[in-house]
């Protein structure tokens, strides 16, 4: 599994964050351009948000499966610690559910 975007910006606090509640330590992930992939032979690519989706460049794959969810945003949340925790808490739930029925819908 491969993560990388149309721009690096480096690991958000509050997602490391708000994932080490679950008990999982993304704290030396990276922030990784779709560049650095050429050549991958896909079976799935995923686009997170309608900016990725309007702006990522075509990345070649024939047999890929493209799927597309656009995901609430939370490092645009502007407001207390607490708003924030929840904003990231509702991203990291969306995730979830997506990834517990994309298992179900497309490996099982």
């Amino acid at each position: 599994m491969y993560s990388a975007g149309i721009e690096t910006h480096g690991l958000n606090p509050g997602a490391v964050a708000i994932m080490k509640e679950d008990k999982i330590d993304i704290s030396e992930h990276t922030s990784n351009n779709v560049d650095e992939y050429e050549g991958v032979p896909w079976d799935y690519i995923i686009t997170v948000c309608d900016h990725a989706r309007e702006n990522c460049p075509y990345i070649p794959s024939k047999e890929a499966k493209r799927i597309h969810h656009n995901f609430f945003d939370p490092s645009k949340v502007i407001g207390t610690e607490e708003e924030k925790h929840e904003a990231f808490l509702k991203a990291r739930n969306e995730i979830r559910e997506f990834c517990k029925q994309f298992v179900e819908t497309q490996l099982s």
